[in-house]
């Protein structure tokens, strides 16, 4: 690796509770590097990835401007186009996979924590496990990820199972996982899983 901060690279498919892991983490005071955060940030309006996508796509994929601001991603008819087209889904990972990388290795360059989390739904999909010393996969069942992400996001179920089959399967997953955090549970269940996996984060990162 060419970064010598201990890195856990925490993943898991869409509805595991990832967010809800790293929300734990950040409290115990971990840097936690979102990939999903910072792929949006590379679109944001003024980007010139958001200008090549208009190129490409068309105008349409944008939102209507509001308050003379600049018009913004929209994010859901851009994810209809590529999980119904493979090759679109292509182009568009090769313009933004590398700006996104580059944004993430230099928050992990600066982040200042004992260690710090690269949070990422396709770390395990993309070349971003080799940013990472350790893998922490976020586990629950396929119908309570339906349940979860159909309540947080405008998906429907259709829509969330087309986003699972782009994702490892929870199998493989699990099997290239140094540690696993069963989400299955109450939230008292999940503390104590995090709890004992920071302190063997903090001991690794002291040996490291």
């Amino acid at each position: 690796m060419a970064n010598k901060k201990f890195i856990i690279g925490l993943t898991g498919g869409i509805g595991s509770g990832k967010s809800e892991v790293c929300r734990r983490f950040i409290a115990k005071g971990i840097a936690v590097i979102d990939a999903d955060i910072v792929a949006r940030e590379v679109v944001e309006p003024g980007m010139p990835a958001l200008e090549k996508i208009c190129i490409h796509f068309g105008d349409s994929i944008l939102f209507t401007s509001v308050d003379n601001q600049p018009p913004a991603l929209n994010r859901s008819k851009l994810r209809e186009i590529i999980f119904s087209n493979p090759d679109e889904k292509t182009w568009l990972e090769q313009l933004l996979h590398p700006l996104i990388n580059q944004s993430i290795r230099t928050q992990l360059n600066n982040a200042k924590s004992p260690y710090c989390i690269l949070a990422s739904p396709l770390l395990l999909e993309t070349q971003q496990y080799m940013l990472v010393d350790r893998i922490l996969v976020v586990d629950t069942a396929e119908q309570l990820q339906l349940e979860r992400a159909s309540q947080r996001d405008a998906n429907n179920e259709a829509q969330i199972r087309a986003i699972m089959q782009t994702q490892l399967s929870r199998q493989d997953r699990c099997a290239r996982a140094n540690d696993i955090i069963q989400n299955h549970g109450n939230l008292n269940e999940l503390d104590e899983q995090i709890e004992k996996l920071h302190q063997l984060y903090l001991g690794l990162a002291s040996n490291s």
